[in-house]
This record gives structure tokens, C-alpha cells and sequence, in this order.
């Protein structure tokens, strides 16, 4: 029924970005938007319980479990990369931190000649996103469709990280997106009432009863249609069958850091040797599609506790999980409501940074992978990233075969920067253990215990056990080098009527997690589109 049908606007990828296009461009009802979701609908139950990410991480579903290529710097080592492929995209399956990055991130991004994405631009855009339960502020929004909410129950072992911190030097911090990042607090979460807010509900939920919006899932984008250098339509798959369907004004690609540059090497715009590698004609020779690969390489260090007050401990027996459950039945409290990361810090690990360099996320339980089984002892976590690693690498296409995983080539560890960074961090952890406010919990560290002390048995632990914080942005960098692939308008260089919405279009990586700022960026795309439309 779809085939040959004309719309306004079609937006490939209801994910963190394209929920956010899609409800504003249809608010004033001038415009028909047609969305495009390759996977299901977000039904699923533990899409919507914050602890659920722990099944929404492996699911088969709703996830689509990509894995990098061997890493040289990491022994050859394949790296889960989650993605979510549903209904708000990975922002139905993520941890629900809130983090906005640094204020420097962004006018880094302004100072590298793209004009509008200072600091000062995009705050707006944060505020507008924002309903925070705290209420309207110079740095939070009240009315905005995203849900942000605090945790409202201290923990005991988050407590006592914060005096652990206090201890080292680090100062309390109770707004982590607030006048500045650095120091230690509790997270806010994209969540209220102990239920996930994701875009495809804080968003998609408020605009899906709009005649002008056409919402399609299952629906796979094959290639973008062009005549010329125009984009003027969307080829997809949908129930076995090919559908074309037309845009009388834009494409709007927001498929992620990772399908965005593959989508477009399948349409013919990327590398020249990539294309003809793969037997693709050109549209466009953009050299920085899939170029400027860029992630937080993240670290668990475990410990075992001395207290029996972990999550491990909860989800041990029958009745702790009976009493978690009954918790979050009546109260909306407690791990189901939360999920499992509490808090966070943001501090330097180089003495001469210039801002925080590296970021904790503490979490009050253990297991061997990430989201995957606790283990049977009483265990919490300190995992740490470096926020603005120098190791770039690349997304690029592996055939014409749309439903075959691009090669994906983070290169971590590939810079002596990042290597020396990385094991200054997990200097700052164990000095963070060392202390009197920690002292009473920690029974031992699990991993990677007391026997690597040199740099050299540190980097080799994060050799072994570093893993993905799941931040991959940059694949389609804004700017107008010789990478770039988007304007700051974010349009699409040397092709018309085609615009990359999400975090492939960062220049670099901002200082902490993803989410906020790719909702941010579909705020302001949304504005500059209907700006560009009168």
C-alpha cells in the first residue's frame, strides 16, 4: 500500500534522533512525515523496566548485536557493539543515563568552523528536550517530552564512593549537567515513575495520533533513490517486498553511527575506492563516509564486598527477586527501577587536562560480561572510560548485501595517548579503593586483582577486559574538511535534499554518554529543516 506514495520528509531510523524528527516536523501539521523502523514494535516488557537492558542487550529482537572487527591493540578480540533495532533505537535499550558532556565539546565542535553548535546554541536544545523532575533552571527544561528523573533512594556503596571520593580530592557534584561536569554524584535517568522514557515514547508517543505521520516498522532501508545529485526517495523492504516511496522535500537519515555511513555507501556516496570495491556506482566521492570512527573504551574493574547489600545479593535467591519485583510493583523503587549504574565522576586523570579526562560509572553488581549473569558473590563495579580518546577508526560496507554488518574497525589503544591515559585512570580507581570510606566494603579486588601493578600489567588488563561503553559517533563528521560529509546544517555535502541526523555527525566525541547530546542534535536538525522549509 506504501509503494509510490509521496511524503514531505522520510526519516530512515526511529532511534534516539529520528523520533525526535519525527515529532516536530509533524507538530504544526504542515507537513507528512513517513518514518522508517527496521525492527519491531517497542512491546516488549523489559524495554520498559530500567533493569531490563540486561535482556534487551543480548536480545536477537530488538538489538543487532554487531561485533567489530579484531582489534589489533586488543589481542585480536572481537567487541560486542549493541545497537537497538526498535521503536526509540538504542535509547529502548541503554543504561538511561543522562548525560550531556562538556560545555568545551561543543564549542570545540563550534571552534572547528561549525557555525551554531557552541555550547551556547545547543543548551537551548537541551532544555527543550528536557521535562526534569527538578523543574526549569538556566541549565534544565520542565516541558520538554524526555522524562529525567532522579534516584531517589540512596545507596549505601554509592555513599560511600562519594566519601571515598571527597577523600582523593573530588567534590560532590549533584548535577552532573549542571555549571560543570567534574566531580561525583547520582546520575539522572531518561525514566519516570520506575518506567524508561525513551524518544519512541516521549517523543513518538505524542505524535503517532497525527494524521501526517506515517509510522512503518519492519521496515529495512535497502538504499537511498537519487536523480541526479538529489536525494528524492527511500528504497526499503517491508513483509518480503521492495517498496519506493518518494520525499517532495528531504531525506533525513538517522540510522546511527554505525548504518548511516553504511546506507550511504550502498547508495553510492562515500570513498571512490570503497565503491568500487564493491562494484556500487558513484553519486558522490565523500572520502569521510565512514571515516572518524570514534568510542569510549570502557573498563570493569570488579570487587568483592564485604557486606551482603549488592545487587548480586538481591537477584541471589527467589525471594530476593520476589522482593525487588514487589518494590518496583507498588513503589516504583528500587534495582528494577534504576537499573544497576548509580552514579558517576568525571575527573583528570593527566594532571594537565585541561577538564575531566575520564569517567566512572559505579554499579552494585558483578559479572563476566557486560548485562550478563551476576556472580555469586556479593560484588560491586567501578568501570572507567577515557571521555575523549585520539584513536580514530572506520565503517565500511563488506558487500552490496544491505543485510550484511559493516566491517567495523574502532582501533582502540591505537594512540600512545590513549594507552597512557587508560592506565592513569585505573591509577585514580585504585587510589579511589584505597581509602578510609572504602575500606569497609571491599573484601578484595576480583579483577584484576592485586597482581598487576605495573603500566605494563595494567595495559594489559585493558588488552584483555576492555569493552565498548557503546558511544560510536563521527562516522559522517560535520564540517567542511576534507572528511567532512554534513554541513553544519547537517546537509549531506555535494548532494541535495539529504540531510544525517544522529551521532555520526559529531566532529569528536563529547565527554560522557551519547544519548542526550543525539537527542539534542535531532532537536536542532528539526528546527533548522522547518527553518529551511519556508
Amino acid at each position: 500500500m506504501m509503494e509510490g506514495k509521496s511524503f514531505d520528509y522520510i526519516v530512515i531510523g526511529a532511534g534516539s534522533a529520528g523520533c525526535v524528527l519525527a515529532n516536530r516536523l509533524t507538530e504544526d501539521g504542515r507537513h507528512s512525515v513517513l518514518l522508517l523502523e527496521a525492527g519491531p514494535p517497542d512491546r516488549y516488557l523489559w524495554i520498559h523496566i530500567p533493569i531490563g537492558y540486561a535482556k534487551t542487550m543480548v536480545s536477537k529482537v530488538y538489538n543487532w548485536r554487531f561485533y567489530t572487527e579484531p582489534e589489533p591493540q586488543m589481542h585480536g578480540r572481537r567487541i560486542y557493539w549493541p545497537r537497538g533495532r526498535t521503536l526509540g533505537g538504542t535509547s529502548s535499550i541503554n543504561g538511561l543515563i543522562y548525560i550531556r558532556g562538556q560545555a568545551e565539546d561543543y564549542d570545540h565542535w563550534s571552534a572547528l568552523g561549525n557555525e551554531g553548535w557552541s555550547w551556547a546554541d545547543v543548551l537551548p536544545y537541551f532544555r527543550k528536550s528536557e521535562d526534569n523532575e527538578r523543574g526549569a533552571s538556566e541549565f534544565h527544561g520542565a516541558n520538554g517530552p524526555l522524562a529525567v528523573s532522579d534516584i531517589h533512594e540512596k545507596n549505601e556503596l554509592m555513599e560511600a564512593f562519594i566519601e571515598a571520593a571527597a577523600e582523593v580530592g573530588i567534590p560532590r557534584n549533584d548535577d552532573l549537567n549542571g555549571k560543570t561536569q567534574e566531580g561525583v554524584g547520582y546520575f539522572q535517568l531518561t525514566s519516570r515513575n520506575g518506567l524508561r522514557c525513551s524518544t519512541a515514547k516521549g517523543y513518538l508517543g505524542l505524535a503517532r495520533k497525527r494524521a501526517n505521520l506515517s509510522v512503518q516498522t519492519g521496515a529495512a532501508a535497502r538504499r537511498i533513490l537519487f536523480e541526479g545529485k538529489r536525494a528524492v526517495g527511500v528504497r526499503y523492504v517491508q513483509d518480503g517486498g521492495q517498496v519506493d516511496v518518494r520525499a517532495g522535500k528531504e531525506v533525513l537519515l538517522c540510522a546511527g553511527a554505525i548504518q548511516s555511513p553504511q546506507l550511504l555507501q550502498l547508495s553510492g556516496v562515500g570513498p571512490i575506492d570503497v565503491l568500487q570495491q564493491h562494484g556500487i556506482a558513484m553519486v558522490a566521492n565523500l572520502p569521510g563516509v565512514g571515516q572518524n570512527l570514534q568510542d569510549h573504551l570502557q573498563t570493569r574493574v570488579m570487587f568483592k564486598c564485604r557486606k551482603p547489600i549488592t545487587t548480586n545479593d538481591e537477584l541471589r535467591t527467589l525471594w530476593g527477586r520476589m522482593r525487588i519485583g514487589l518494590k518496583w510493583l507498588f513503589l516504583r523503587r528500587g534495582p528494577l527501577a534504576v537499573g544497576i549504574q548509580q552514579g558517576g565522576l568525571f575527573t583528570r586523570a593527566l594532571p594537565d587536562a585541561a577538564t575531566p579526562d575520564i569517567q566512572f560509572h559505579f554499579g552494585t553488581l558483578t559479572a563476566e560480561l557486560t548485562a550478563g549473569k551476576p556472580h555469586d558473590f556479593s560484588g560491586f563495579t567501578m568501570s572507567v572510560c577515557q571521555l575523549r580518546p585520539t584513536s580514530r577508526g572506520t565503517v565500511n560496507i563488506k558487500s552490496q548485501d544491505p543485510d550484511e554488518a559493516p566491517a567495523m574497525q574502532p582501533n582502540y589503544l591505537s594512540t600512545e595517548h590513549d594507552r597512557v591515559v587508560r592506565v592513569a585512570a585505573l591509577r585514580v580507581l585504585r587510589r579511589l579503593a584505597a581509602t578510609r570510606a572504602m575500606a569497609p566494603y571491599i573484601l578484595e579486588e576480583y579483577r584484576p586483582g592485586p597482581r598487576a601493578q605495573s603500566d605494563a600489567d595494567l595495559l594489559e588488563f585493558e588488552r584483555n577486559h576492555g569493552v565498548s561503553a557503546f558511544h560510536p559517533v563521527g562516522t559522517c563528521k560535520m564540517g567542511h574538511d576534507a572528511l567532512a560529509v554534513v554541513d553544519e546544517r547537517l546537509r549531506v555535502h555535494g548532494i541535495q535534499a539529504l540531510r544525517v541526523v544522529d551521532a555520526s555527525i559529531m566532529p569528536t566525541l563529547v565527554s560522557g554518554n551519547t544519548n542526550a547530546p543525539a537527542i539534542m542534535i535531532g532537536e536542532k536538525a528539526a528546527d533548522m529543516i522547518l527553518s529551511d522549509a519556508r
